[in-house]
C-alpha cells in the first residue's frame, strides 16, 4: 500500500550520479546489487571483486546508471540503453 493517494503523485526515481557517493557508500551499493542479483556466469566461478569491478566500468561508461526510488526508498543498479545514454 503506497502513501500516495493517487499514482501521478509518487515521485520518478531520480538517478545518482557514481561519482557522488563515497567509495565505501558506492562499494556497499554495488555489492549489494551484485549478490541480490544472483548473476550466472555459466561453468566458470566469478569473485565478487570481480562482480564488483564489472559493474564499476559500467557505471563509469555510462552503460549502468544507480537510481534511488523515494517512493520505496530503495536503490538499484539499471542497465542503460544507448538511447538513454545520448539523452542524459
Amino acid at each position: 500500500m503506497s502513501n500516495w493517494t493517487d499514482e501521478t503523485e509518487r515521485p520518478p526515481p531520480v538517478a545518482v550520479p557514481h561519482s557522488e557517493l563515497s567509495g565505501d557508500t558506492l562499494q556497499g551499493v554495488i555489492e549489494s546489487f551484485v549478490l541480490r542479483e544472483g548473476t550466472e556466469y555459466g561453468n566458470r566461478d566469478v569473485s565478487l571483486t570481480d562482480k564488483v569491478a564489472q559493474v564499476m566500468c559500467q557505471l563509469e561508461r555510462g552503460e549502468a546508471r544507480i537510481m534511488f526510488d523515494p517512493a520505496t526508498e530503495s536503490i538499484d543498479i539499471i542497465v542503460v540503453t544507448r538511447r538513454d545514454r545520448r539523452g542524459r
